[in-house]
């Protein structure tokens, strides 16, 4: 059987299942993705990557509610070109798993009607309710929201395509349209606990320093820093924190561009616009931006930080979350629709509320108080991760069923 895995930036979410059964099963598995995103770079075990060609954007003229659609329509004309070439060199795919997202998966089932399809269901956009609108200070427009409401267009004509299809948590599943839920499974991609797990030995190295878990550490981590992911409401904390724990060291890990929302005028950045509001209320030589780190590091800090702080609009859960909480992180996380479904107030975790920079802190300065009173949090955390998320024991027996599932 020919398993084909196709993501844009492969391997995307699909890293472990696609290695697992290039290395475990006697199926041919096969990833493809776009060539312009590096992935011929990633050459594991029994997996064979391939590129599509880039697809063009939209056109210059074309309406702006649109232009997604295009681009989407644009990608799924090449995906079928390399999938065509696949089966010219003998490989026809059998199964093919693939994001709903982009448009890889728009017009696979018309060319290759015998294909058994399942898709990857991330977040169906709403003009209203869930991210958008939800932060007072980034007000949304009309215009802005049919646009928003537009893009999902591509999910829609993917999904009424596909056998079945998996979102990583029920809120995720929530979103999409209920006529759909029956196609839909919650299936996260895992977390392997055994890799992200407490290391009382940990050190992290930053500008000639060591730090370890005897250290007072804050952390705060995203893949950007922006206000999707409450980067605004954390930094504004920062001076409440430094007042109640001078001696904190705060360590924020992520990078200047935005992955969500709305991109701020050229050549200004989140981490700039909210350095110059807080100005001289924040020792910043307490406070080190690391930008993005090697994953090696990015564990190690989580394994040293005495709190870890996670903040997001209702929007898809974060990797960061389940990882600290595998390490056994005492966390403070927003009270937001993703979150609630993992984190418990007083079990696993402390809930604020998104946009109180003060609340925030002072759970913060409690846990930095009183570290032996909330150790326990961190350690209940640890077992909600291994008992519904572990990576060996729990989704990926379940990921093998879903796809093996396709050809019995």
């Amino acid at each position: 059987m020919v398993i084909l895995f196709i993501h844009q930036n492969f391997p995307g979410q699909f890293r472990a299942i696609a290695e697992w059964l290039g290395q475990h099963t006697h199926h041919k598995v096969i990833g493809l993705g776009d060539e312009c995103n590096r992935i011929l770079n990633y050459t594991p075990d029994g997996v064979s990557v391939l590129g599509y060609a880039t697809p063009q954007g939209a056109g210059t003229k074309t309406h702006a509610y649109v232009q997604d659609y295009e681009r989407d329509v644009r990608r799924g004309q090449q995906v079928v070109r390399a999938v065509q070439a696949l089966i010219d060199k003998g490989f026809k795919p059998d199964v093919v798993i693939a994001h709903t997202g982009w448009g890889e998966a728009l017009y696979l089932k018309q060319v290759f009607p015998e294909i058994r399809l399942i898709q990857y269901c991330e977040f169906y956009y709403h003009a209203e309710g869930k991210d958008l609108g939800f932060d007072p200070e980034f007000p949304i427009s009309l215009d802005k929201q049919l646009q928003i409401q537009s893009r999902n267009a591509t999910q829609l004509l993917s999904l009424s395509q596909a056998d079945c299809a998996v979102s990583a948590t029920a809120w995720q599943k929530s979103l999409y349209p209920v006529e759909f839920h029956n196609k839909i499974q919650v299936l996260h991609e895992g977390v392997d606990t055994k890799l992200m797990c407490p290391d009382p030995c940990a050190q992290f190295i930053w500008q000639q320093r060591t730090y370890t878990q005897q250290d007072k550490i804050v952390t705060y981590i995203a893949r950007n820093l922006e206000p999707y992911r409450g980067f605004h409401s954390f930094m504004r904390s920062l001076p409440h924190i430094q007042k109640q724990h001078p001696d904190a060291t705060i360590f924020i890990v992520g990078g200047d561009d935005v992955s969500y929302g709305a991109q701020l005028p050229k050549g200004e950045r989140y981490r700039g616009r909210y350095i110059a509001e807080l100005g001289d209320r924040v020792d910043w030589r307490k406070v080190h931006f690391t930008g993005q780190l090697p994953y090696s590091q990015y564990r190690s800090l989580l394994q040293i930080t005495s709190v870890h702080t996670y903040l997001t609009y209702p929007f898809v859960l974060s990797w960061s979350l389940l990882d600290a909480m595998s390490i056994g992180c005492t966390v403070v996380a927003s009270a937001t629709p993703p979150v609630l479904e993992v984190i418990k107030e007083g079990e696993n975790g402390l809930l604020v509320d998104f946009f109180a920079a003060e609340g925030i802190a002072d759970s913060i300065s409690q846990v930095l108080k009183h570290p032996e009173r909330f150790k326990t949090l961190g350690e209940q955390a640890r077992q909600t991760v291994i008992q519904r998320y572990d990576l060996n024991t729990v989704t990926l027996p379940r990921w093998v069923d879903c796809i093996l599932e396709q050809i019995r």
